[in-house]
């Protein structure tokens, strides 16, 4: 089995990809299967958080890019910058990760904050969509060789 401990930066052609949900991209240890079918395990440092575009490097030297997985997200198109504001603060007032581009916000779907922001006005997409919520203030998406995306 393949046993990958190291994030790298590194443009070198991929052995193969390692498609990951949100839940399954912070967890440090577990045991995967790679997107060829492979067996292999994650021994990564405590903390890591795992991004689209990520590259891990195994103990034997072959290198996989991790892939974010389609999930089930509530997507909510906001034009308006004072709307979309108030969007995040009322959805990060309850501590939940969010994905914040230029004209939308998009969160793990829940009815209950659909529901919130309904009552506000917006219109909410239930989509099949990667999850890439903001990494946070205090440190996010961390390794221990010390790359930032």
């Amino acid at each position: 089995m393949l046993r990958f401990n190291r994030v790298i930066k590194s443009e070198s052609a991929a052995y193969s990809s390692l498609t990951l949900n949100l839940e399954q991209r912070v967890k440090s240890r577990q045991r995967v299967t790679l997107d060829n079918g492979r067996e292999a395990g994650l021994f990564l440092p405590r903390g890591s958080v795992l991004q689209q575009g990520d590259r891990l490097q195994a103990e034997s030297g072959e290198i996989i890019e991790i892939r974010a997985a389609r999930e089930q997200v509530s997507t909510v198109y906001i034009n308006d910058p004072l709307l979309m504001a108030r969007a995040c603060y009322h959805l990060g007032n309850r501590h939940v990760p969010l994905q914040i581009s230029s004209g939308f916000v998009r969160y793990q779907h829940d009815h209950v904050l659909d529901d919130m922001l309904r009552r506000m006005g917006l219109h909410i997409n239930l989509e099949q969509a990667p999850f890439e919520p903001e990494a946070g203030a205090y440190g996010g998406h961390q390794h221990a060789h010390g790359h930032h995306h």
